[in-house]
């Protein structure tokens, strides 16, 4: 059988596209009056080979049908590990679409009700992605749970994936609020929330550690209240002043002395904003010689001191010096070289910062390049026919 890399080929192959349960005898004989018109003459049973034919190489290949669809995706499975009750805890399925027929994702079902399933885009184009958000139900549950999600595509063929995930929701350990939520921060302000982690026990219950990933963070823990049946502590997460503009989709990891479960995860989310104004947005050129050049200035403010490290264009028809000394102001010469061909010229100009990625709005840059002028002899050549020399 020759082999098919889906990632090459203008759509997922439509020999794999068998649907839900392949090819049924009722639909196969439904149709049966046209193929018998097909094989008008034919002996009788070499048509009932052909049926049987059908049916068996749709049956014997449920698998390939799901590839497309399955190399969607680089990863089906997940599991949370050892997570607090009520806490909130979800995972994101990512699937890019890698032909250039669109996808679109009919519908998601869970096989349990501790996992509820999501979709974020239903139709996906060449290149773009979408997610299938898997979240635990860390309240209504407790134990050790799994479920599958099952991902139904109905375009540009009809295929099925499944996604599985599993963890382990632990009722004596909650948090109050169920995770951190930063919200929008102001870029360069910093942000802190409190958690408070309770653990319901005879034994003392302790947190040894907290562990990040994330160099933004601080986590400040207070010592533990150990009263009766429950070890009570208060979490702070502090977010540096220094943390660059852009989405917190982080976890800390409380380290305990519980042999059952030595982490435990707390997810922490956020946004900082960076408070960046561009003036103006649309920079208006005016009339430019061909090959030749204009500068106009663009005025970027923050809260905050910052430098600019540089700008991007498509085709490098503009040009800036970086500006190397932070200040909350910057006044930006935009230089524009003009090239041979005239007419109307836009451009989209991405100033980059260390305040960080996208933290800058991006500039729109018109110009009209003018034709340059044709050249003619003094003396023409004389069409055919016609005398060089005068009189």
């Amino acid at each position: 059988m020759k082999v098919i890399r889906l990632d090459h080929v203008r759509t997922p192959p439509a020999a794999f596209a068998v649907p839900k349960v392949c090819v049924t005898m009722a639909a196969i004989w439904s149709s049966s009056a046209r193929l018998q018109r097909c094989f008008r003459g034919a002996p009788v049973s070499r048509f009932r080979w052909l049926l049987l034919a059908v049916v068996a190489c749709g049956l014997a290949h449920p698998v390939q049908a799901q590839d497309w669809a399955q190399k969607m995706f680089s990863v089906t499975s997940h599991n949370f590990g050892t997570v607090a009750k009520g806490s909130k805890t979800e995972f994101r399925f990512v699937y890019r679409n890698l032909y250039e027929e669109d996808v679109h994702v009919q519908s998601v079902r869970t096989s349990c009700g501790c996992t509820s399933p999501a979709i974020t885009k239903k139709l996906v184009h060449t290149h773009e992605t979408g997610e299938i958000v898997a979240t635990f139900n860390t309240r209504t549950f407790q134990g050790q749970h799994g479920a599958t999600l099952t991902v139904t595509f109905d375009q540009p063929f009809y295929a099925e994936v499944q996604l599985r995930v599993a963890g382990n929701i632990r009722g004596d350990v909650t948090f109050d609020p169920p995770s951190i939520n930063l919200g929008n921060v102001d870029l360069g302000s910093g942000a802190e929330q409190r958690v408070r982690v309770t653990h319901i026990g005879a034994s003392p219950w302790q947190i040894t550690d907290v562990r990040s990933a994330n160099s933004n963070f601080e986590v400040v823990l207070s010592q533990p209240q150990h009263t009766g049946a429950q070890s009570i502590y208060d979490l702070t997460l502090r977010l540096k002043q220094s943390a660059p503009a852009g989405y917190i989709n982080d976890q800390l990891i409380l380290v305990t002395n519980d042999p059952r479960a030595t982490q435990i995860p707390m997810d922490v989310e956020g946004r900082i904003v960076a408070e960046v104004t561009v003036s103006p947005q649309v920079l208006a050129l005016g009339t430019v010689s061909a090959g030749g050049s204009v500068t106009k200035n663009i005025v970027v403010r923050a809260n905050r001191p910052f430098c600019v490290t540089g700008i991007v264009c498509s085709d490098g028809c503009l040009s800036c010096p970086a500006k190397e000394t932070p200040a909350k102001v910057h006044i930006l010469p935009v230089t524009f070289q003009a090239g041979d061909i005239g007419g109307c010229i836009e451009r989209q100009l991405t100033i980059t910062t260390d305040l960080g990625d996208g933290a800058v709005p991006m500039v729109t840059v018109q110009a009209t390049v003018d034709e340059p002028p044709t050249t003619t002899s003094e003396t023409e050549t004389p069409a055919v026919g016609q005398s060089a020399s005068a009189g």
